[in-house]
């Protein structure tokens, strides 16, 4: 049975000479890699007819962490904490995430890939947790903290898929993200809550494997739980129907 290809998204960034670069943290290739796929980086740039061709060859895709999408695409609350949003980014993981739900193709969705899937269904985010959720704890942990710091917990709804992945129902988590879930899309199921309420998890029903964490679980693969949800994730990808 050959490893399934697993395509991840990137983001657009400058190397140290200035030079624009496609990036990726070597994080996300481990973890597809331990767990048994081979990792494939999607350049953010890549036009309609050269994805389309791409997604036909992938097993699965990973949509990744990093900066923030655009207001413009879930009718958001402008904030100056906004970094990072990138167009051409934004465009491409919104077609590849509508694709993987139309063609059920198997994905797994880290931070900014929890916040794709909700928005790409019709859900809003917090722009700047702190502002604007009440009561809410601390959830961004970066940069001045290791990025496997253990912030806090989370509590994964019972007989959920990712209750049944990760064997129990509370876990510790990472947590380097200053946006969240504000309104969850009425097509997905939460499945896991930080203390304060924020959602952890989400999981598309009656899908082949459409599942995203909040977390970061690629910095966290030396816990069991953790690398179990990329075992999952690439054993659903191999498996053809």
């Amino acid at each position: 049975m050959k490893n399934p290809i697993i395509g991840i998204t990137t983001y657009n960034d400058l190397n140290i000479q200035g030079f624009p670069s496609v990036i990726l943290l070597k994080a996300y290739e481990n973890a597809i890699i331990n767990a048994g796929g081979v990792p494939v980086l999607i350049p953010s740039g890549l036009p309609d007819n050269a994805w389309r061709e791409l997604f036909e060859k992938l097993d699965g895709i990973m949509f990744t962490g990093g900066g923030d999408i655009s207001i413009t695409n879930y009718d958001g609350i402008d904030h100056p904490s906004i970094i990072k949003v990138d167009a051409e980014r934004d465009h491409l993981e919104i077609m590849l995430m509508n694709e993987a739900i139309r063609r059920d193709k198997p994905f797994l969705g880290i931070c900014r890939g929890l916040q794709l899937l909700n928005v790409c269904l019709g859900g809003k985010l917090y722009t700047h947790i702190s502002d604007q959720k009440t009561d809410s704890i601390k959830h961004d942990y970066y940069p001045d903290y290791p990025r496997n710091y253990l912030s806090h917990k989370v509590d994964i709804v019972p007989r959920s898929r990712l209750s049944a992945i990760m064997g129990s129902n509370e876990h510790l988590v990472n947590s380097l993200h200053h946006q969240g879930i504000s309104v969850l899309s009425k097509d997905l199921v939460t499945t896991a809550l930080a203390p304060d309420g924020l959602v952890e998890a989400l999981e598309l029903p009656d899908h082949k494997f459409g599942l995203a964490v909040q977390w970061h679980p690629e910095w966290l693969t030396d816990n069991r739980s953790m690398q179990s949800i990329f075992s999952s994730f690439i054993q659903s990808a191999r498996i053809q129907d």
